[in-house]
């Protein structure tokens, strides 16, 4: 199946390395999923990444990783969400489309800040529980939380340098590359 709006592919034209980005893909998802990821999200990524097209319909993508719908949704919705895809809209069509960044991982540490945000607000709220307490445990527990609350604030602003670092090297590598 193929994805009428994808001007790059025609309906006529075949993907004669297919079988070689189904395999890409189930390749990066065994590398996801050793994190603890699910390994369907590393698959649903993985073709994101080596697929030809500008993006694709979660039915042509389910039909390419041989996946059901449903994993395919929930994968797609929980990449979105996290920053790795990024959905796409098309006037006039009631299909859901996806695809990923040119630059996945910039765009992923980008995005990041806004789970350290959330983090850190969380764990500011587990302090608050014990903040006034004298119990030698509750102010052990306010120290670890401290310092979870300080390093999401701490890797956050570090973000900024580590992504002018990336743009940097990027930079660099494509001027050497010319």
């Amino acid at each position: 199946m193929v994805d009428v709006h994808d001007a790059s592919v025609s309906e006529q034209e075949p993907d004669p390395l297919s079988e070689q980005r189904r395999a890409f893909a189930d390749d990066f998802a065994t590398m996801w999923s050793a994190t603890g990821a699910p390994i369907m999200d590393g698959r649903v990524l993985g073709y994101l990444m080596i697929m030809r097209r500008e993006y694709i319909s979660s039915a042509d993508l389910a039909a390419a990783l041989e996946a059901s719908a449903g994993a395919v949704s929930m994968s797609t919705r929980r990449l979105v969400d996290s920053g790795f895809a990024k959905r796409r809209i098309i006037p006039g069509d009631r299909n859901h489309y996806f695809y990923s960044d040119e630059d996945v991982w910039g765009t992923w540490l980008a995005g990041e800040r806004r789970y350290l945000d959330r983090q850190r607000d969380n764990i500011e709220q587990g302090m608050g529980v014990v903040a006034d307490s004298d119990d030698p445990g509750d102010r052990m527990a306010y120290r670890r939380m401290r310092n979870g609350r300080d390093y999401m604030r701490w890797l956050r602003d570090y973000h900024y340098k580590m992504l002018e670092a990336w743009e940097a090297y990027k930079a660099e590598r494509d001027e050497s590359d010319e």
